[in-house]
């Protein structure tokens, strides 16, 4: 008998660590199903998305939608389109959809109305921001999956709590983290660019639309960061999006801000794991930082990984509180249940009850 099919989505680069998680747990065990990685396009350049895969040890997908800009309607729309398409000619036994980007949204939904079990891989995140697009796409996405995989217990509760089935929520743990301890000791092996030294500098990203893509926010954001770089020198991998913001509202770049483009994963976990302290508003960076314990200040009015805020780890911050911050920042991260490097092989663990029912 041939093993059942199991589609595992990636609409942005964020979602392969995650999913990487899930691969490497499924190629190292004892085969349960056949794993084919989609990606739907959202992002789809080298510097993005391509490099990731070759770092990840993950192969090319298998499926490609090739669905790219947009409005979010129009993103979501086509991608609903493209994906329907392809699981009608190619049915799988369960679709695994990781983060809360429009093209994750869009697949979960088209599977659903296909009537495909979806397992939503990072079930349960919530900053109560009904503003912020990737919060509207993640409660919509954990309202219509039938497998729920909670990062933490407090996001498990969480669920419960709203009430999803408990017999749907199982908190896995981490898949970030796995990735990340799986591939930190050969980053650390990687030099530091521009002649950076180990725990002289501070770490920048952004790319939030609150925060890059209206001009009197993005110019705080820039003036936050050039008054904390008095204090302490920073490192800023710019974000494809954030850069063409600058470029829109000809913003010139903060003084002691060392400008870098886009990293490959293992080159930013070595700039991450040389680092003072970290100031982003990427919620997954937030978690890579509480792993290794570095001091995080997240540039945004809430967020959606309060677990490391309980932790110790994390403060919120304005742009104008961001310099006394980088003065004063949060300690290390207290360990975090569940945070173990072993999310992976919790997920195989559930799929296997799922898939042999």
């Amino acid at each position: 008998m041939s093993l059942p099919e199991v589609h595992l989505v990636a609409a942005a680069r964020p979602n392969l660590p995650k999913l990487a998680a899930l691969w490497h747990a499924l190629a190292e065990g004892a085969p349960i199903c056949r794993p084919l990685l989609m990606h739907t396009g959202q992002h789809h350049d080298a510097a993005m998305f391509g490099d990731l895969l070759e770092d990840l040890r993950l192969p090319a997908p298998t499926i490609s939608l090739g669905i790219t800009g947009g409005t979010h309607a129009e993103l979501t729309g086509r991608t609903m389109i493209a994906a329907e398409a392809v699981w009608r000619q190619r049915r799988p036994a369960l679709v695994v959809v990781a983060g809360d980007v429009d093209g994750a949204l869009a697949a979960g939904l088209a599977a659903r109305k296909l009537g495909v079990p979806v397992a939503h891989l990072e079930a349960g995140l919530r900053c109560d921001d009904r503003d912020m697009p990737e919060e509207v796409n993640r409660r919509a996405l954990d309202a219509i999956s039938d497998l729920l995989w909670a990062p933490d217990r407090d996001a498990a509760m969480r669920l419960v709590a709203d009430g999803f089935g408990a017999d749907r929520v199982r908190p896995v743990g981490n898949a970030m983290v796995d990735t990340l301890l799986r591939h930190l000791p050969e980053a650390r092996d990687r030099p530091l660019p521009n002649g950076l030294k180990a725990g002289g500098y501070g770490v920048v990203t952004l790319h939030r639309p609150a925060n890059v893509d209206e001009r009197r926010a993005l110019g705080a954001m820039l003036a936050g960061l050039a008054a904390a770089a008095r204090h302490l020198p920073l490192a800023w991998p710019v974000h494809p999006r954030t850069a063409a913001r600058m470029r829109d509202f000809h913003c010139t770049p903060p003084l002691g801000v060392t400008l870098l483009p886009p990293l490959r994963y293992l080159d930013f976990l070595a700039l991450m794991a040389g680092a003072k302290l970290i100031a982003t508003d990427s919620g997954g960076v937030q978690e890579e930082a509480a792993a290794i314990g570095l001091p995080c200040l997240t540039l945004r009015r809430s967020t959606e990984r309060p677990v490391t805020v309980a932790a110790g780890g994390n403060r919120l911050v304005t742009p104008e509180e961001l310099p006394r911050a980088v003065l004063e920042p949060p300690g290390r991260a207290r360990p975090i249940p569940l945070w173990d490097g072993h999310a992976g092989v919790r997920m195989r663990a559930h799929l296997a009850e799922v898939l042999s029912a």
